[in-house]
């Protein structure tokens, strides 16, 4: 038998476990109303970076029209044992940065976040993180009452 445990991570947790990059959703509002979108990322200089196609759908779809506004978006990153039943989840949320000047562009080219679909993705997005939650579900053993008497001596025989 065993319990069930949701734990709350603290924002340092949540930055440790998605820092090695990976795969994310993004999640904002677009033309079409809310869209989640599967990208690989990379944390450089403490924010999401991830690539998309200059003028796409995701590069147009973020952009306010006016300038140095951003949209806010979210970004989740999780990991789960589907056997085990466990798993994290860390959400960011925070604005989407493009990097159109080329001082952007060349920090976050040496960051080597390498897009996944085919075609020319060229254009980068950074999320700084404004808020920063997490959780993790672990399983752990539930001693019953007769076993803990027992463990602590005060079973009789």
């Amino acid at each position: 038998m065993s319990g069930v445990v949701l734990e709350i991570l603290g924002e340092a947790e949540c930055l440790g476990l998605i820092a090695g990059g990976g795969i994310g959703r993004l999640v904002f509002a677009g033309r079409w109303d809310l869209t989640v979108l599967p990208v690989n990322f990379k944390v450089h200089e403490g924010a999401i970076l991830f690539r998309t196609a200059q003028d796409g759908a995701t590069d147009q779809d973020l952009r306010t029209g006016i300038a140095e506004a951003e949209y806010r978006v979210a970004f989740e990153v999780d990991d789960f044992d589907m056997r085990a039943r466990e798993g994290w989840s860390v959400l960011v949320q925070g604005p989407a940065h493009h990097l159109d000047s080329e001082e952007e562009r060349c920090r976050a080219v040496e960051a080597g976040v390498e897009p996944w679909p085919g075609g020319v993705r060229e254009h980068f997005i950074q999320i700084r993180p404004s808020r920063v939650t997490g959780r993790r579900i672990t399983r752990r053993p539930v001693v019953s009452e007769r076993a803990w008497r027992g463990l602590a001596g005060g079973e009789q025989r």
